[in-house]
């Protein structure tokens, strides 16, 4: 063989030996995963509870007809946005016939109240004239009892033959007319006490009817009232949606034929926000809130957490789950208020805001991306590290463990993704906190989301932060 020819099979199956090389180093290479990663810091953690609902006062009080009957209004006396006193008159009904009964009410007190002054005289009277007669029988015993004595003394002489029998009867018609004075006299106390008697009854019947006209003209006084709307609290009226000459009907929750005017009271403003049912948990009284107003751009406002609802709110419908006739597995939110400190002027009930509600705070705490936390089985990493050899004989409670989840993040040693179990806290915007599993300054693999969801125990892996974050951008 010529030496040419030897040359060429010698370059040959050095170029044949070069490609299989490279080859082969390009299958490892294919085999090493790019991932992005990240270093464990300490920072300072805020876990926040976003939502959003609108501004309403603390206490408002919807101002309806208080009449027994549909009414007409015949008189507005404030304007919207009008600052009012409680107590103060804001509207009038149409009030002829109540009127009209408190005047006759009142003319059937002032007879009653006469009738009974002027039995109340004649009572009076009745007093004096059985003082009277009561005076009368004492004079006519003494009377009585003077000429007894001399009745005795003259029956005395006339035994003794010492008078005349005309002086003797003399004596006794005195003193027997002087008894039968007094029992006229105590006649006349009994007929005066049994005519008190009668007067007494006739001024608690007079009394009774006095009684009777006043209540009833208290009646008509609060019909005639409740034709008059007055301002229960200190506010402001927010809401008029009525007008003279329009008719308005009492009795009627809700309704906009019942509804005369709004009245709030703005001293304290509050945020009135719904929070997603997953959320509503970690918020408690008095956490601190940051609300914005939509109206208001570029101004955020402070407040405090001062009522958290117990009844889920579905959120399709608005009504609170409790009133659904049938099981819903629909998303439901809970209500939630939050107070601002020094609202503005310029601020409305029924202004749309968004709150961010400070639920928990970690100073200098362990955090990492969230995206880095994964789940994995138990069976799927003890499978990896006996050489990806499941065991088929595995008896019902060993599948089971081997079926539970476990929470870690995957940490770069030597090359490979090592998979760590951690405990986490609180969550902030995009960090989460971690109480266990990892230490300051670890790395630990951070993406990509499709990376993360499945990379395997111990693969190789290879950090290109530039390169992917440039390409996931």
């Amino acid at each position: 063989m010529k030496t040419k020819w030897k040359v060429a099979i010698g370059i040959g199956v050095l170029a044949i030996g070069g490609v299989a090389a490279f080859a082969n180093y390009k299958m490892k290479q294919n085999a090493i995963i790019a991932v992005t990663s990240a270093v464990v810091t300490r920072q300072d953690l805020v876990s926040l509870v976003t939502a959003s609902g609108e501004i309403k006062p603390r206490n408002y009080i919807n101002i309806g007809s208080n009449a027994n009957a549909p009414s007409r209004i015949t008189d507005i006396l404030v304007v919207e946005g009008q600052r009012v006193k409680k107590g103060q008159l804001l509207a009038k009904l149409e009030s002829v016939q109540p009127e009209a009964q408190l005047a006759a009410q009142r003319a059937n007190v002032a007879s009653s109240e006469a009738e009974s002054t002027a039995t109340e005289a004649g009572l009076k009277a009745a007093d004096e004239n059985i003082r009277s007669a009561q005076a009368s029988i004492e004079r006519a015993e003494a009377d009585a009892s003077r000429a007894k004595l001399d009745y005795d003394r003259a029956e005395q002489l006339y035994k003794e033959k010492l008078i005349a029998r005309q002086d003797y009867e003399l004596k006794k018609s005195a003193y027997e007319s002087n008894a039968a004075a007094v029992r006229e006299a105590q006649a006349r106390v009994l007929q005066l006490r049994a005519a008190k008697a009668q007067q007494a009854a006739t001024l608690s019947a007079a009394q009774r009817r006095v009684t009777a006209s006043q209540a009833n003209l208290r009646s008509a006084a609060d019909v005639l009232q409740r034709t008059m709307a007055t301002s229960p609290i200190d506010g402001v009226v927010t809401n008029l949606p009525v007008r003279v000459g329009e008719t308005v009907v009492p009795g009627i929750q809700n309704s906009a034929a019942s509804l005369i005017m709004t009245i709030a009271d703005m001293s304290i403003i509050t945020a009135e926000v719904k929070v997603d049912e997953t959320d509503i948990v970690n918020v408690a009284l008095d956490q601190r809130a940051e609300i914005t107003i939509d109206a208001i751009p570029g101004k955020k406002f402070t407040g405090k957490v001062i009522e958290i609802g117990n009844t889920a709110i579905l959120r399709s419908t608005g009504l609170a789950a409790s009133q659904s006739a049938i099981s819903s597995q629909e998303a439901k939110d809970f209500k939630v208020v939050i107070a601002l400190e020094n609202p503005p002027e310029e601020i409305r009930p029924g202004l749309s805001c968004t709150s961010r509600v400070t639920t928990a705070t970690r100073p200098k705490t362990l955090a990492i991306p969230i995206q880095a936390l994964t789940v994995r089985q138990k069976g799927d990493l003890a499978a990896v590290k006996e050489g990806d050899k499941k065991d088929q004989t595995m008896n019902p409670a060993q599948v089971k463990a081997a079926k539970e989840e476990v929470q870690g993040v995957f940490v770069v040693k030597n090359g490979q993704a090592v998979f760590q179990k951690v405990e986490t806290g609180i969550t902030g915007t995009t960090d989460i906190e971690v109480t266990s599993g990892l230490t300051e300054g670890q790395e630990i693999i951070t993406g990509s989301y499709k990376v993360i969801r499945t990379l395997r125990n111990d693969a190789k892996v290879k950090v290109d932060n530039k390169t992917i974050t440039k390409a996931e951008s």
